[in-house]
């Protein structure tokens, strides 16, 4: 009797080691048929950034050449999904889909509804967990309800059971009798028409294999110093995981227990503790998508009621200088210039920036939010919400609102002798140390036709900041 195929829907999943999805349909030992969909606009409002459209066509044909290895195919096709998948059943001789959940509020809706379609039709749906250690809706707090504090959140993770081991990639996939018609990648047009992406060549090589070694170079060498170095912006001291673990190049499993390897293999006092950091920001990841799940309104609104009646500003000019890192401030002018460079921007500095936007600019945190989503390689709704909730002072274990890092401190500190800010915006490359990080104070300070001076003061912004907090305090 001839087997049903199994479509294997891959989304954001883009490998085939430790796959949930293409593991179970491989244990099946039928035909498998793996397909990418491609319909941003269910995704609305927040459809995938320009970046992100860059990182996504180099990972699927990093995927495809792969899939092609193991003796198979990628199929690419344009929604609508359920529309799609509902053909590709008929086309394949499939009964089933499966596939790796995600759990963005928009997603989780619209797969919830292709479930029942999917049934009422007679055909089987299966989802599995493989973008997280923990499912968001599994843990709570002693009283049953989500945690907005990450700290206990983390402590109850720790006292589940260990995420399981990784399983290994499938040698080869079982093909249908004869496979339907696909696109190429290039039909998707995810590239930019007009060349803005040199930068990201450079700095990227998307793909399960890039994210896999990455992770060995970091395991094996960077992570021993991570606790001490990681704020150093000038150095390559973090993984640079993010964008292969928003992708699904690479699972939190596998990090999980690549690290757990490091450490068993170099226990060390200082290795252990690094490891275990580590780990930690992966939590702070967890986190992200467990405040998003229970709370999908936060994308668009803050989490503290309060905060929806704050005076913000709108002032486009001004915006439009800390986009194009034209603030006159070096550690926020460098950030900017390097997320539109590499699409990427060191944590310690996107604090700094997102900070300067919201307090000493008094702009809406939403208007970053934005920015950040088009422009980051790494952009991911769940920790995209929870950096820019948290620098607004309105979100889940947010930093409290009067907290207002100050530019010129964060950078004598985090970045001593200015390669950081030097690197970046070499119009102050010539300053002296001990003035680089407020060029205006320098015995010759840059022409104003080459740098601007600060658009705002720093006091003056300070003090502008809590009086927009004592406003919504009376109220």
């Amino acid at each position: 009797m001839k087997m049903k195929s199994i479509l294997v829907w891959f989304r954001r999943d883009l490998r085939v080691s430790d796959n949930p999805a293409l593991a179970a349909a491989v244990a099946t030992e039928r035909p498998i048929v793996p397909v990418f969909i491609w319909a941003p606009e269910e995704e609305s409002p927040w459809e995938p950034g320009a970046a992100s459209c860059w990182w996504l066509h180099h990972s699927l044909v990093a995927l495809r050449k792969q899939l092609e290895s193991m003796g198979s195919r990628l199929l690419i096709r344009r929604g609508p999904t359920v529309q799609t998948l509902r053909e590709l059943l008929l086309e394949a001789d499939a009964d089933s889909v499966y596939w790796n959940r995600l759990y963005e509020p928009a997603l989780i809706q619209r797969d919830t509804a292709l479930k029942v379609d999917l049934r009422d039709g007679g055909y089987s749906a299966r989802s599995f967990n493989g973008a997280l250690l923990f499912e968001p809706g599994a843990v709570q707090n002693q009283s049953g309800r989500p945690f907005q504090v990450f700290t206990p959140f983390w402590k109850s993770c720790l006292s589940r059971d260990e995420p399981d081991a990784p399983s290994a990639p499938p040698r080869r996939l079982t093909a249908p009798a004869a496979w339907p018609t696909s696109e190429a990648v290039g039909d998707l047009r995810l590239l930019p028409t007009i060349a803005w992406d040199e930068g990201l060549y450079e700095t990227w090589t998307p793909g399960e294999a890039s994210a896999a070694a990455l992770l060995d170079r970091f395991a094996d060498g960077a992570m021993a110093q991570y606790k001490q170095r990681r704020d150093v912006p000038a150095e390559s001291a973090t993984s640079r995981m993010s964008p292969h673990l928003h992708f699904g190049e690479i699972g939190p499993r596998q990090i999980w227990h690549r690290i757990q390897q490091a450490i068993a293999e170099n226990n060390q006092r200082g290795v252990v503790a690094n490891g275990e950091f580590y780990l930690r920001e992966v939590g702070w990841r967890e986190f992200a998508h467990h405040l998003l799940f229970h709370f999908p309104h936060t994308p668009e609104q803050p989490l503290r009621a309060e905060f929806a009646d704050f005076p913000w500003r709108d002032d486009p000019d001004t915006l439009r200088a800390w986009q194009r890192g034209r603030t006159g401030y070096p550690i926020v002018d460098a950030g900017m210039r390097q997320l539109w460079r590499t699409g990427w921007m060191h944590n310690r500095v996107r604090m700094v920036v997102a900070s300067f936007l919201v307090k000493h600019l008094l702009l809406p945190w939403q208007a970053g939010a934005r920015w950040f989503w088009d422009t980051l390689v790494d952009a991911d709704l769940a920790n995209n919400t929870l950096g820019w909730q948290w620098a607004g002072g309105c979100g889940a274990d947010a930093a409290p609102y009067f907290r207002i890092f100050n530019p010129m401190l964060q950078g004598h500190k985090f970045d001593q002798a200015g390669a950081y800010v030097r690197h970046w915006v070499p119009e102050v490359k010539d300053i002296p140390d001990d003035a680089v990080h407020e060029p205006w104070t320098a015995a010759s300070p840059p022409p104003a036709d080459r740098y601007p001076g600060p658009i705002v003061d720093h006091k003056a912004g300070r003090e502008r900041a809590l009086a927009a907090l004592s406003e919504i305090k009376k109220t």
